[in-house]
């Protein structure tokens, strides 16, 4: 089967109940992130989640069926999230496929892959498969699922103030869904008990967003610029930045890196594309040279386990929320250190 990014919203709940396996790819890779936790959600019970990497699976291709297959360690139901870039799930999938019996379910979020490629092109026609691409939103379509999300939670937003989240979590559905998250909390709004925000309870709870200070974080600590990381981190907490959203900033990077890598090859740098090429990589002036540096740093395997380590990070920020700013301090100064150049 394959969705479209405009119905796909509709009709997660019936794709959950029908597909198995789930390829989510496209240009952006936050609407896919969101789309593949979707599927979570409405799962009729998702229980044990297992995470992989598209650099498991090169070199195993085998391990995702037999994980799928497998039975949870407690006896209990589990599902595969997978991250990779390109086709590297190809062969596992095709391997998944090949094998007897119902796996439990798939959910792969392929960053510089799009519909035509090989992975999908083995699920498209597959009924019980599902492939959906998704372009970066505009502001209409972002404004339009934070009050999608905010209905689910129970919680009234006027459109101001719908976009006032959609514009503050740029454009970033998993930013956002993280903002009406805290702002049900805080209005103590649920499905069985709604409540209206107002203007004021959104700028009770709102998150510094990556324009207010994101970015200088994310500079020093990729670039290895361990001088100012100590500068950085202080600055971090006296601004109160949100960690779960400054932890996507570094997503959001760590993706661009992936593609940026995948389009210039292993020798390749970005002076050599044009301005065409770079608009369409998200390539603006202003940050052509933290990414030219990055790409010296972040390539092949290293990239690869940096993608792991924000995943693990995003876990376990998500695990502790009380910890949440020390552990991704941590996390980032052992990511800045990895960073620095060896001599």
């Amino acid at each position: 089967m394959k969705a479209t990014q405009k119905d796909f919203p509709a009709s997660a709940p019936r794709f959950a109940k029908s597909a198995r396996v789930f390829f989510f790819c496209g240009p952006d890779e936050a609407g896919a992130s969101a789309a593949a936790q979707a599927v979570i959600e409405a799962l009729d019970e998702a229980g044990e989640r297992i995470d992989m990497t598209g650099a498991q699976l090169r070199s195993d291709p085998v391990l995702l069926g037999d994980e799928a297959r497998s039975s949870s360690l407690f006896g209990g139901t589990r599902h595969i999230h997978v991250r990779v870039q390109g086709d590297e799930a190809h062969d596992a999938v095709a391997n998944l496929l090949e094998g007897q019996g119902e796996p439990c379910p798939v959910l792969i979020v392929a960053s510089s892959a799009t519909d035509k490629s090989r992975t999908a092109k083995l699920l498209e026609k597959r009924d019980d498969a599902l492939v959906a691409m998704f372009w970066p939103p505009d502001l209409a379509s972002v404004t339009a699922s934070v009050r999608r999300m905010a209905d689910g939670a129970g919680l009234a937003l006027n459109g101001d103030i719908a976009e006032r989240i959609a514009r503050g979590a740029g454009l970033d559905v998993r930013l956002a869904r993280s903002e009406v998250e805290k702002l049900a909390l805080y209005c103590d709004a649920s499905p069985l008990s709604p409540r209206k925000a107002s203007v004021e309870d959104l700028n009770a709870i709102a998150a510094t967003t990556e324009d207010d200070g994101f970015m200088p974080v994310v500079n020093a600590v990729l670039s290895g610029e361990t001088g100012k990381l100590q500068a950085e981190l202080r600055r971090m907490s006296e601004l109160a930045l949100n960690p779960v959203g400054l932890l996507l900033a570094f997503e959001r990077r760590a993706a661009q890196l992936a593609r940026l890598a995948m389009k210039l090859g292993p020798r390749g740098n970005l002076q050599s594309l044009g301005r065409g090429e770079k608009a369409q990589l998200g390539v603006f002036w202003k940050d052509e040279r933290d990414l030219t540096a990055q790409l010296r740093i972040w390539r092949g395997r290293k990239l690869d386990r940096l993608v792991e380590k924000l995943m693990t990070l995003h876990r376990e920020l998500l695990g502790n929320s009380q910890s949440a700013e020390l552990l991704l301090a941590q996390g980032l100064t052992e990511i800045a250190r990895a960073a620095v150049p060896r001599r």
